[in-house]
């Protein structure tokens, strides 16, 4: 893996949220070598399973596996271990799921995967106040996202999933206790699609995020490996 002031300082992920297997293959063959990271989610795991996990990987890609697992506590930690078998360097769980059922995981991640980072989702990017309102939770986006880190910390994850809105007052109370992984990413002249709270990537690297999830923009321009290289260059110079 490339070690350039880019990947020490804040990595690129894309979200390879594709239709069909053919397609998420020619986008990264077109995306180019500097590409380093994918995040595969539901999507596209569902429809093809554990050996297009392997497939992008023999690629040369790291996998961040985006399946925000949410479920008994046992349950969670018997698909740790499954997913312990796979090429993959991240993971999702929900915070949401409470102490118990992330202590459970990465007790089951220390024992049969020590590489993996599991990260917490905290609040959805997609999610506002008036979202979290309507499923009974009167706190703002950020109040719920920081009671989640603290208990995410409790119970030992590697990192998080958050909007880049949150990372600065995470940081301020974990200092460095988790990686910090940002969707909502939109580069400059980008609309924001569903996403309610986004940043550029030069804003989400000077206020401390890990990483950045780009999708559409990437996928969906004429010359994805150019958008690739201008994403790079602005992290660099952020």
């Amino acid at each position: 893996m490339s070690t350039d002031n880019r990947t020490k300082q804040c990595q690129l992920i894309l979200a390879l949220d594709l239709e069909d297997r053919e397609s998420a293959i020619k986008l990264l063959q077109r995306a180019g070598n500097e590409l380093q990271w994918v995040k595969i989610g539901l999507q596209m795991f569902t429809r093809y399973g554990p050996d297009y996990v392997r497939e992008i990987a023999d690629l040369g890609k790291r996998i961040f596996l985006d399946l925000k697992l949410h479920d008994i506590p046992n349950t969670v930690a018997k698909a740790i271990e499954s997913i312990s078998q796979l090429p993959v360097d991240m993971l999702t769980i929900h915070t949401c799921g409470g102490k118990e059922m992330m202590s459970n995981a990465v007790a089951s991640q220390q024992q049969t995967a020590p590489h993996l980072k599991l990260l917490g989702v905290t609040v959805l990017t997609s999610m506002d106040a008036a979202s979290l309102n309507e499923i009974g939770l009167s706190r703002s986006p950020d109040e719920q996202v920081l009671s989640l880190a603290s208990l995410a910390e409790e119970s030992g994850m590697s990192g998080l999933v958050c909007s880049t809105h949150e990372v600065g007052k995470i940081h301020a109370i974990h200092g460095d206790a988790f990686a910090l992984v940002t969707p909502g990413i939109r580069p400059t002249g980008s609309e924001a699609g569903d996403q309610k709270r986004v940043m550029t990537p030069s804003e989400a690297a000077r206020v401390g995020s890990d990483f950045i999830v780009v999708g559409r923009p990437i996928y969906q321009a004429a010359n994805p490996k150019k958008v690739v290289s201008r994403i790079r260059d602005e992290l660099l110079v952020s």
